[in-house]
Protein backbone atom coordinates (compact mmCIF):
# COMPACT_ATOMS: atom_id res chain seq x y z
CA UNK A 1 0.00 0.00 0.00
CA UNK A 2 1.16 3.74 -1.15
CA UNK A 3 1.38 6.41 1.16
CA UNK A 4 -1.24 8.47 -1.18
CA UNK A 5 -3.81 5.60 -0.55
CA UNK A 6 -3.60 5.69 3.70
CA UNK A 7 -6.68 8.25 4.42
CA UNK A 8 -6.29 10.73 7.25
CA UNK A 9 -9.45 9.49 9.22
CA UNK A 10 -7.99 6.10 11.34
CA UNK A 11 -11.69 4.75 11.48
CA UNK A 12 -12.36 4.84 7.90
CA UNK A 13 -8.84 3.74 7.15
CA UNK A 14 -9.37 0.44 9.15
CA UNK A 15 -13.32 0.05 7.29
CA UNK A 16 -10.86 0.65 3.92
CA UNK A 17 -8.47 -2.27 5.24
CA UNK A 18 -11.49 -4.76 6.09
CA UNK A 19 -12.86 -4.10 3.01
CA UNK A 20 -10.14 -4.68 0.44
CA UNK A 21 -9.13 -7.91 2.58
CA UNK A 22 -12.48 -9.18 1.07
CA UNK A 23 -11.71 -8.18 -2.78
CA UNK A 24 -10.61 -10.57 -4.88
CA UNK A 25 -7.60 -8.73 -7.31
CA UNK A 26 -8.76 -9.18 -10.64
CA UNK A 27 -4.96 -9.73 -11.86
CA UNK A 28 -3.59 -11.87 -9.15
CA UNK A 29 -6.98 -14.06 -8.46
CA UNK A 30 -5.81 -15.78 -5.48
CA UNK A 31 -5.28 -12.18 -3.49
CA UNK A 32 -7.01 -9.17 -1.90
CA UNK A 33 -6.30 -6.11 -2.96
CA UNK A 34 -5.25 -5.58 0.38
CA UNK A 35 -2.26 -7.51 -0.09
CA UNK A 36 -1.81 -7.21 -4.23
CA UNK A 37 0.71 -5.20 -5.80
CA UNK A 38 -1.38 -5.16 -9.05
CA UNK A 39 -1.88 -1.39 -10.39
CA UNK A 40 -5.86 -2.47 -10.78
CA UNK A 41 -5.63 -3.84 -7.27
CA UNK A 42 -4.63 -0.14 -6.19
CA UNK A 43 -6.93 1.20 -8.61
CA UNK A 44 -10.02 -0.65 -6.37
CA UNK A 45 -8.43 0.28 -3.03
CA UNK A 46 -8.53 3.75 -3.58
CA UNK A 47 -12.12 3.72 -5.49
CA UNK A 48 -13.08 1.88 -2.02
CA UNK A 49 -11.43 4.59 0.19
CA UNK A 50 -13.79 7.05 -2.11
CA UNK A 51 -16.85 5.48 -2.02
CA UNK A 52 -16.21 5.18 2.26
CA UNK A 53 -14.88 8.96 1.73
CA UNK A 54 -18.28 10.02 -0.27
CA UNK A 55 -20.61 8.09 3.11
CA UNK A 56 -21.12 4.72 1.84
CA UNK A 57 -21.81 1.81 4.57
CA UNK A 58 -19.84 -1.17 3.83
CA UNK A 59 -22.16 -3.13 2.24
CA UNK A 60 -22.94 -0.16 -0.47
CA UNK A 61 -19.35 0.20 -0.99
CA UNK A 62 -19.73 -3.86 -2.18
CA UNK A 63 -22.77 -3.98 -3.71
CA UNK A 64 -20.76 -1.04 -5.92
CA UNK A 65 -17.58 -3.32 -6.74
CA UNK A 66 -20.24 -6.10 -7.33
CA UNK A 67 -22.75 -4.18 -9.56
CA UNK A 68 -19.46 -3.16 -11.34
CA UNK A 69 -17.11 -6.36 -11.54
CA UNK A 70 -19.59 -9.22 -10.54
CA UNK A 71 -19.56 -11.65 -7.93
CA UNK A 72 -16.02 -12.67 -9.08
CA UNK A 73 -14.37 -9.92 -7.25
CA UNK A 74 -15.74 -10.76 -3.74
CA UNK A 75 -13.20 -13.50 -1.88
CA UNK A 76 -15.89 -15.11 -0.85
CA UNK A 77 -19.10 -14.76 -2.78
CA UNK A 78 -22.39 -15.22 -1.14
CA UNK A 79 -24.44 -18.52 -1.49
CA UNK A 80 -26.97 -17.34 -3.95
CA UNK A 81 -28.75 -19.12 -6.92
CA UNK A 82 -25.74 -17.71 -9.04
CA UNK A 83 -23.08 -18.82 -6.91
CA UNK A 84 -24.34 -22.28 -5.98
CA UNK A 85 -22.75 -24.16 -8.15
CA UNK A 86 -19.30 -22.23 -7.07
CA UNK A 87 -19.85 -23.18 -3.69
CA UNK A 88 -21.03 -26.93 -4.14
CA UNK A 89 -18.76 -28.13 -6.62
CA UNK A 90 -15.82 -29.05 -4.57
CA UNK A 91 -17.90 -31.27 -2.02
CA UNK A 92 -19.88 -32.75 -5.06
CA UNK A 93 -16.45 -33.84 -6.47
CA UNK A 94 -15.24 -35.24 -3.25
CA UNK A 95 -18.17 -37.04 -2.70
CA UNK A 96 -18.27 -38.28 -6.23
CA UNK A 97 -14.43 -39.24 -5.97
CA UNK A 98 -15.35 -41.00 -2.62
CA UNK A 99 -18.24 -43.44 -4.76
CA UNK A 100 -15.63 -44.21 -7.42
CA UNK A 101 -12.67 -44.99 -5.30
CA UNK A 102 -15.49 -47.07 -3.24
CA UNK A 103 -17.11 -49.10 -6.33
CA UNK A 104 -13.91 -48.92 -7.62
CA UNK A 105 -12.23 -51.27 -4.57
CA UNK A 106 -15.31 -53.31 -4.35
CA UNK A 107 -15.07 -54.74 -8.00
CA UNK A 108 -11.34 -55.29 -7.40
CA UNK A 109 -11.99 -57.04 -4.39
CA UNK A 110 -14.39 -58.94 -5.96
CA UNK A 111 -11.99 -60.31 -9.07
CA UNK A 112 -9.04 -60.67 -6.44
CA UNK A 113 -11.34 -63.48 -4.68
CA UNK A 114 -12.06 -65.25 -8.06
CA UNK A 115 -8.73 -65.10 -8.77
CA UNK A 116 -7.70 -66.59 -5.59
CA UNK A 117 -10.34 -69.07 -5.38
CA UNK A 118 -9.20 -70.31 -9.07
CA UNK A 119 -11.95 -71.45 -12.00
CA UNK A 120 -14.06 -74.19 -10.96
CA UNK A 121 -12.91 -77.97 -11.25
CA UNK A 122 -15.18 -80.19 -13.85
CA UNK A 123 -16.79 -83.46 -12.52
CA UNK A 124 -13.78 -85.56 -14.05
CA UNK A 125 -11.05 -83.25 -12.81
CA UNK A 126 -12.43 -83.26 -9.34
CA UNK A 127 -12.53 -87.33 -9.67
CA UNK A 128 -9.23 -87.73 -10.89
CA UNK A 129 -8.06 -85.29 -7.89
CA UNK A 130 -9.52 -87.58 -5.15
CA UNK A 131 -7.77 -90.52 -7.35
CA UNK A 132 -4.87 -88.52 -6.46
CA UNK A 133 -5.39 -87.87 -3.02
CA UNK A 134 -6.40 -90.95 -1.95
CA UNK A 135 -3.08 -92.53 -3.76
CA UNK A 136 -0.99 -90.24 -2.08
CA UNK A 137 -2.74 -91.01 1.43
CA UNK A 138 -1.91 -94.38 0.86
CA UNK A 139 1.82 -93.91 0.39
CA UNK A 140 2.20 -91.77 3.27
CA UNK A 141 0.50 -94.43 5.39
CA UNK A 142 2.46 -97.14 3.93
CA UNK A 143 5.41 -95.09 4.37
CA UNK A 144 4.62 -93.99 8.23
CA UNK A 145 4.10 -97.77 9.25
CA UNK A 146 7.49 -98.88 7.83
CA UNK A 147 9.22 -96.70 10.25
Amino acid sequence: MQPDEIMSNRVEEARARDLSRELRCMVCQNQSIDDSEAPLARDLRLLVRERIAAGDSDSQVLDFLVARYGQFVLLKPKFEPQTFLLWLATPFVLVGGGVVLWMHSRRRSKVDGEMAAGPALTAEEKARLRELMTKEIAQETSSASRL
